[in-house]
């Protein structure tokens, strides 16, 4: 092959085998990035855009004319299109999360403890794929579990859902959730992806 895929013979933890579009080696050099609070991890997950964003917008110029720039937005657009709330310019988003929790997780049971990372990257903390895959898990079930004051980050400013409210546990499922303090945006019925905080729940407990 012209090196596009991987290219791997070697059996892995147990003799499994793996088919991968990536090397140990670039899985690595991805997760340096995925994994760095200045870039893509959050408290409350992944980012669907690089922080680094925020201060260096990737610009285009079109033939010498208009500029167009995409820049980080942690909430919701900034401009009207798509009704002004598809916003993949850095939101997290449950669905995109969850898939990478789960091929982390086969990654881990291919490679064992024989691939550690920095988790969070420059941290100094080394840990195996299963651990991230845990942690991050975490970041997502944490954004409905309330705090000391009793509030929930995903509905962090509703005062509907305060500590004493009849509403207090009646947990909504929003569509995505700010990628910097994690409130829920968009619609807030969207149990078609975001309930797969369920399964995270079974998974870490499990």
């Amino acid at each position: 092959m012209t090196g596009e895929i991987a290219d791997v013979h070697e059996p892995g933890q147990h003799g499994r085998l793996l088919v991968s579009i990536v090397t140990r080696e670039r899985l690595a050099s991805v997760l340096h990035y995925m994994l760095d609070e200045s870039e893509f991890l959050s408290d409350h997950g992944v980012r669907s855009l690089s922080k680094v964003h925020a201060r260096q917008p990737y610009a285009l110029r079109v033939d010498g004319g208009h500029a167009y720039e995409v820049a980080y937005q942690p909430g919701e657009s900034c401009s009207g299109l798509f009704g002004g709330n598809s916003n993949w310019r850095g939101p997290v988003w449950f669905p995109i999360n969850y898939l990478l929790i789960e091929a982390l997780r086969r990654y881990h049971r291919y490679c064992g403890a024989s691939l550690k990372v920095e988790f969070p990257t420059g941290s100094g903390h080394l840990a195996d794929l299963g651990e991230v895959a845990d942690g991050l898990a975490q970041r997502l079930i944490a954004l409905f579990l309330p705090d000391r004051s009793g509030a929930r980050p995903s509905l962090a400013g509703d005062e509907r859902f305060v500590r004493g409210s009849a509403w207090h546990d009646r947990v909504l499922f929003h569509e995505y959730f700010h990628g910097d303090l994690g409130a829920g945006l968009g619609a807030s019925h969207q149990t078609g992806w975001t309930a797969l905080v369920a399964s995270l729940i079974q998974e870490v407990g499990a």
